[in-house]
C-alpha cells in the first residue's frame, strides 16, 4: 500500500460561505439592520464642500458646473457625491467594506460595448471608486431613485415601490451570489438584449429605443461629428466652445510624451493597436454634471487612410469615500495609488467592479495631476428617467440594483453582506426611510445652492486661459 504524501506547504483552511454569512449575522450586534434608517444630524457645510471642489477645477468651467447642477434637484444630486459621503461619515455603518462605486446613482448605470461588440448594461462611472461600507452605494442608489421619481412627478406609491424593489433586488442578488464560487461571480454579466426578455412589450419598446441610440454612439460617429479633414489629410477637432475647445501649444508639445506614459499602462495587445496610429489632435472636452471643471481631454489618432480612434483622458482626484467619507483604504490600494496615482485607482476599481471593461483603459501622471484614459463614445448610452413609464421605472431601478450587487459580490466579504442583510425586508424598510430623509435634505441643499449662485457664462477665451498653467 502506497504511503500517503505529507505536504510541507503552509496551508490554512479557507472560511466557508456559511462561516462568512454567520459573521455577517454577527455584525448585526454591532449595528442593527434597523439602525440603517438613522440619518445622523451633524454640523454641515454642503455648499462649502462644493466650493472646495470647485477651487481645484478649471475656473472658467465652474459656472457651467453650477448651471448644470442648478437645472433640477436630480441634476444637483448627481453632483453631490462628496456631500453625501461627508453625511454618511456621521452615520454608524455596518463595518463590512467592499469595493464600491462611490457614486452609484441611477444615471451612472448604462450601456456600453464589450470587446466582443455586445452591448452590456452595468455601472459606468468609477471616478469615486474605493473601499467603503456596502450600504453606502445602496443608499446613494436608492436615494437617487426617490429623487428621480419625485423630479419626474410620479405618485408617491410608485416611487416607494421602485425604491423598495431596488433594495430587495440587491438583497436577493447578494444572497444568490454568496452561493456561487468566486470564478462564477467573476464571469457573471448583464448584456442588454437578455435583460429585455422579462419585460412587458411596452417596456421592451422603451428600452430598445435606448439600446438603439446607444448602438449609434460609436467611435466612428464621434469622429464624423467632432472632426474635420484638412487639405493635407489630417483630421482635426472642430471647436464647439465652451464644451469643446483646442488646448494650448504647451499641452500639445507634451502630448507625445504623455501618450507614451499611457501606453505603458495599457495591455500589450492594445499597445500593438495604438502603434499603428499617429497622433493627430487634442482638445478639451466638458463632460457630465459632477465632473464639470475637472480636466478632460480628447485625443485624436488616425492612420494613413483616415481611420480614426478617439481616446478620452480624464483627471482623477481622491475618492470622496476616502476624502469626505473618512474610510481608511486597504494598504494594498494605498500603495498602488502612491505608485500609479489616482488614475490607476480608477482603472483598477473599474476592472474589479465592471463585468467587462474597455480594453483601452489606462492611466498616467501628467500636468501635475493624475489621469485615466478610455475610449470615447464606444456605444455608451443611458436611460432618461423622464422617459420611463412607471412599471419600467421600477424595473430599471431593479436592474441597477442587480448590477450593483454583481459589482459588490466581487469583494471577499460579499457573503458577510448577504448574511447581514438576510431576506431584505428589514434592510429594505430601513434604507427606504433613510433615502426619503436624505432626499429631503438634498432638496434643501439644492434650494440653498440655487439661491447662492447666479448663472454667469464662460467663453472659449476664459477656458483656454484657465489651462495655460497646466504645462
Amino acid at each position: 500500500m502506497a504511503e500517503a504524501y505529507t505536504s510541507t506547504l503552509d496551508w490554512t483552511r479557507p472560511t466557508t460561505v456559511a462561516e462568512r454569512m454567520a459573521a455577517g449575522k454577527d455584525a448585526r450586534q454591532r449595528l442593527s439592520r434597523g439602525a440603517l434608517a438613522h440619518l445622523t444630524p451633524h454640523d454641515r457645510d454642503p455648499l462649502g464642500i462644493l466650493d472646495a471642489q470647485n477651487a481645484h477645477r478649471v475656473a472658467a468651467l465652474v459656472p457651467l458646473r453650477i448651471a448644470r447642477m442648478s437645472e433640477s434637484p436630480f441634476a444637483f444630486y448627481r453632483g453631490t457625491a462628496a456631500i453625501q459621503a461627508a453625511d454618511l461619515a456621521s452615520d454608524q455603518h455596518s463595518g463590512i467594506l467592499v469595493a464600491s462605486c462611490g457614486d452609484a446613482h441611477v444615471s451612472n448605470f448604462g450601456f456600453f460595448a464589450s470587446p466582443q461588440r455586445t452591448l452590456m448594461f452595468d455601472l459606468n462611472d468609477f471616478d469615486e471608486a474605493a473601499w467603503a461600507p456596502w450600504e453606502w452605494d445602496v443608499k446613494r442608489l436608492v436615494t437617487s431613485v426617490v429623487i428621480a421619481g419625485q423630479a419626474t412627478k410620479r405618485k408617491a406609491s410608485v416611487v416607494e415601490d421602485a425604491a423598495l424593489a431596488a433594495v430587495r433586488t440587491y438583497a436577493r442578488s447578494m444572497a444568490a451570489n454568496a452561493g456561487r464560487s468566486s470564478v462564477a461571480r467573476f464571469f457573471e454579466h448583464f448584456d442588454a438584449e437578455s435583460g429585455l426578455k422579462a419585460m412587458d412589450s411596452e417596456s421592451q419598446r422603451t428600452m430598445r429605443a435606448a439600446i438603439k441610440e446607444a448602438e449609434k454612439r460609436t467611435g466612428e460617429r464621434a469622429v464624423r461629428r467632432l472632426t474635420t479633414l484638412d487639405e493635407g489629410g489630417r483630421l482635426m477637432f472642430v471647436d464647439r466652445p465652451p464644451t469643446m475647445t483646442h488646448t494650448t501649444p504647451e499641452i500639445e508639445a507634451r502630448l507625445h510624451d504623455n501618450m507614451e506614459k499611457y501606453m505603458a499602462s495599457a495591455a500589450v495587445d492594445v499597445r500593438m493597436v495604438l502603434a499603428q496610429y499617429t497622433l493627430s489632435d487634442i482638445a478639451l472636452r466638458v463632460v457630465g454634471v459632477g465632473s464639470v471643471g475637472t480636466l478632460c481631454t480628447l485625443v485624436l489618432l488616425q492612420d494613413g487612410d483616415a481611420n480614426a480612434l478617439i481616446l478620452q483622458g480624464k483627471e482623477a482626484g481622491r475618492s470622496v469615500l476616502e476624502q469626505y467619507g473618512g474610510i481608511a483604504q486597504p494598504a494594498a490600494l494605498t500603495e498602488f495609488v502612491e505608485e500609479h496615482g489616482e488614475g490607476g485607482r480608477v482603472v483598477a476599481l473599474q476592472r474589479i467592479l465592471q463585468a467587462v471593461s474597455d480594453p483601452f483603459l489606462g492611466h498616467l501622471r501628467a500636468y501635475a495631476g493624475d489621469f485615466y484614459v478610455r475610449q470615447f463614445n464606444d456605444m455608451k448610452g443611458g436611460v432618461e428617467m423622464d422617459e420611463l413609464e412607471d412599471p419600467l421605472f421600477r424595473e430599471y431601478a431593479e436592474s441597477c440594483a442587480a448590477a450593483l450587487a454583481r459589482a459588490h459580490a466581487q469583494s471577499p466579504r460579499a457573503a458577510e453582506v448577504a448574511g447581514y442583510i438576510g431576506n431584505g425586508r428589514m434592510v429594505g424598510e430601513a434604507i427606504l426611510e433613510w433615502a426619503y430623509a436624505y432626499a429631503d435634505l438634498s432638496r434643501a441643499d439644492f434650494d440653498a445652492f440655487v439661491a447662492a449662485h447666479p448663472q454667469p457664462k464662460s467663453g472659449v477665451a476664459e477656458v483656454r486661459a484657465a489651462v495655460q498653467g497646466l504645462h
